[in-house]
């Protein structure tokens, strides 16, 4: 409940920004960012100044003791797996785990107007030379068995936000096979992008391609129908 004693207001269709005002720059509390790219089919963006370059380094500082080996959902059993098409290491921040993991879910929340209750817990991804990760799709494919154990704790994935926090000389970028479209790596945007089903229709594909040089850093948010626990 506000603390004006209002009802919040019913969550959007869909996790977005407010596209109906036209603007160029999206105020997301403490900071704006700027619309870089959008398409229409699917819900699609890039932002640029989520992060300044201070917060990408001080996030990147903050993982680097938890990484593990990435995993990745285990749709047939509802669990976890390490699956080859994935070469990187990650982990997981507590959802408000730490004040910059706070700011940042707040300016995510305010830009796509979706409760931060609302969201996964925010992963960070190093992704190594040569490190890639095959195209894929973020939501859960409801045909699977293992489905419905995923999404008890929050409903179907609706949105992907991908925050880069470095730069990477060569390679690294985000793909997405059915658009013909390429996101190279740029320390502070966000990539965000929805799918209103669970179905390949929606044209989300997408992908890591190889670091060819350098590595990758980029921390990534998710978005479920509602409060995820």
């Amino acid at each position: 409940m506000p603390a004006n004693g209002q009802p919040a207001p019913a969550p959007a269709a869909l996790p977005q920004p407010d596209w109906g005002a036209a603007q160029r720059c999206f105020d997301c509390g403490d900071r704006s960012v700027e619309l870089r790219l959008r398409l229409q089919h699917p819900p699609l963006a890039l932002f640029d100044g989520l992060l300044t370059p201070a917060e990408c380094a001080q996030l990147i500082e903050a993982a680097r003791p938890r990484l593990k080996r990435s995993l990745t959902v285990q749709t047939r059993s509802g669990g976890s797996e390490i699956n080859p098409d994935r070469t990187s290491s990650g982990m997981f921040f507590g959802r408000g785990e730490t004040e910059l993991v706070r700011r940042l879910e707040a300016r995510i929340a305010r830009l796509l107007r979706w409760p931060i209750e609302y969201g996964e817990g925010l992963q960070v991804l190093h992704y190594p030379e040569g490190g890639e990760y095959k195209p894929h799709y973020d939501y859960f494919d409801p045909g699977e068995p293992g489905t419905p154990a995923l999404t008890r704790r929050g409903g179907q994935r609706l949105a992907t936000v991908l925050i880069y926090l470095n730069q990477v000389p060569r390679g690294g970028a985000t793909t997405f096979p059915d658009l013909g479209l390429e996101v190279l790596p740029q320390c502070g945007q966000a990539l965000y992008f929805a799918y209103e089903r669970p179905h390949p229709s929606t044209r989300t594909l997408h992908g890591s391609v190889p670091v060819w040089e350098g590595e990758k850093w980029i921390a990534t948010k998710w978005l479920r129908e509602h409060t995820f626990v």
